[in-house]
């Protein structure tokens, strides 16, 4: 395990926490590797019925780390974000719930994270945007759990970043599923997964694997097609220019 995952326990509910809130939570190799084992280790655990993800303060997720990612190849990006997008995938073949707590903001793969979880609890001021677009790329994952929850003329609005989107539009247009007031969405979601936690925990297991061939259907494959995409994006100007600003000189 790393330090920049942190599980705690409250019964049958583990809270996953990412801790790396001087890079606002950034996804990287080291945090992403950490979350995998976190919930692979969860999963395999019979005291634990329900999983709440969130981020310590200010944040839920920033997105990719780009200082990590600027330093990287085409190639070595494509790969980088691949890893991230199965960790994210992984999410919906877990036997229990996992429900995202999200305060301050849920930012490009930060946003793709908490929408591939099972439900989605966002404090009504949280930020949500995916500004890869205006970085100069698509963002190279994720899609599939947002065309679940908006559908592809939403979905296609929302990556563009043609609409402002605090926590309570989030909800409205069903990126989130419920929407508390601020500094109350991990108490929320902490609640909500005790709940879950107490139902029968097969019928629970079923029911999760019965949708998740909706929710995550041809995701693998759509990951892998907007990773080609985004390996074509990275080569253009705009892109480099992105980077550009993230990468440390030798």
């Amino acid at each position: 395990m790393t330090d920049q995952i942190e599980i705690t326990r409250n019964e049958s509910v583990a809270i996953v926490t990412m801790a790396k809130p001087k890079r606002r939570n950034a996804l990287g190799t080291e945090s992403m590797a950490g979350l995998h084992l976190a919930l692979q280790s969860l999963a395999g655990d019979a005291a634990v019925n329900a999983i709440v993800l969130t981020g310590s303060p200010p944040a839920f997720c920033a997105g990719s780390d780009l200082k990590e990612l600027g330093g990287l190849s085409a190639a070595a990006m494509v790969e980088h974000e691949a890893e991230t997008a199965r960790v994210a995938r992984s999410i919906a073949y877990l036997p229990v719930p996992v429900v995202a707590a999200v305060e301050g903001y849920a930012l490009g793969g930060g946003f793709a994270l908490a929408t591939s979880c099972d439900i989605v609890v966002t404090a009504r001021g949280a930020k949500w945007a995916m500004p890869e677009v205006a970085n100069g790329w698509i963002p190279p994952w994720g899609l599939r759990s947002l065309l679940a929850r908006v559908g592809p003329v939403k979905a296609r609005a929302i990556v563009w970043g043609a609409m402002d989107m605090d926590g309570a539009e989030a909800h409205r247009l069903g990126v989130a599923d419920v929407v508390v007031d601020d500094g109350l969405a991990l108490a929320f979601a902490k609640d909500l997964a005790k709940r879950l936690s107490e139902l029968p925990s097969g019928a629970v297991s079923s029911t999760k694997r019965f949708f998740e061939q909706e929710a995550a259907k041809s995701a693998e494959y759509e990951d892998a097609e907007a990773a080609r995409l985004f390996a074509m994006d990275c080569e253009g100007d705009s892109a480099k220019a992105t980077l550009a600003k993230f990468t440390v000189p030798a």
